[in-house]
């Protein structure tokens, strides 16, 4: 369960905060920004129970506006980013709650938030266990995040994610190629904590594959 602990920090994905925008954005925008806050600026041994409280509020996000995705995307990364801070059985069942969510934003706009629930779909498949503990599935993660990728093709996460993958997959050069596109993609509008953040990853796991 290590492996699920360390790497379902989810994803997280390119929104733009939108000015005078429909209740169903600005209620978006607060959760991505809530959950970055915590992801990144919150002492480790609080984040779970701040991550606890975010997950309560974007279930009820989502029942708001059902008819949705990007609150279904946003409601899978908290539940995510929650189980990677529980391990152990307790995470699995938040990573199973967190595909079902991915999957019905899936159905309903593929293309919403330049495909993050692909992304973060495939980031699952790659970090569970396989059967018969959990659902991982290289393939079918490697299938996903190429769909992400070709929906958002400078995005840095799904270039991270992607290079994460190919990394653990042992595919060292071709996953240094994608990381250093990642360090390269252009700063989202309001997005500063998570492309810090993301940009310190992307830059300790660059140094590690390098130092192979």
């Amino acid at each position: 369960m290590n492996k699920l602990h360390h790497g379902l920090l989810a994803a997280l994905l390119t929104l733009s905060p939108f000015a005078h925008a429909a209740p169903v954005d600005d209620a978006v925008v607060e959760l991505q920004r809530e959950w970055e806050v915590t992801r990144y600026q919150t002492p480790a041994g609080e984040r779970e129970k701040r991550f606890q409280a975010l997950a309560a509020k974007a279930h009820q996000t989502t029942e708001s506006f059902p008819n949705r995705a990007e609150p279904l995307i946003w409601e899978g990364i908290i539940d995510s980013s929650l189980a990677a801070e529980k391990g152990g059985l307790g995470a699995l069942g938040l990573a199973k709650q967190a595909r079902a969510l991915y999957e019905r934003a899936i159905q309903i706009d593929g293309s919403a938030l330049d495909g993050s629930a692909y992304n973060s779909l495939g980031v699952l498949y790659y970090k569970v266990p396989r059967w018969p503990v959990a659902f991982g599935d290289k393939a079918k993660a490697a299938e996903l995040l190429q769909k992400a990728l070709a929906l958002n093709p400078q995005g840095i996460d799904p270039n991270f994610f992607y290079g994460e993958f190919l990394a653990e997959t042992d595919r060292r050069d071709e996953a240094i190629v994608y990381l250093e596109r990642a360090l390269q993609a252009p700063a989202r509008p309001g997005r500063q904590i998570a492309d810090a953040g993301r940009r310190d990853e992307i830059r300790a796991l660059l140094a590690k594959l390098k130092a192979r």
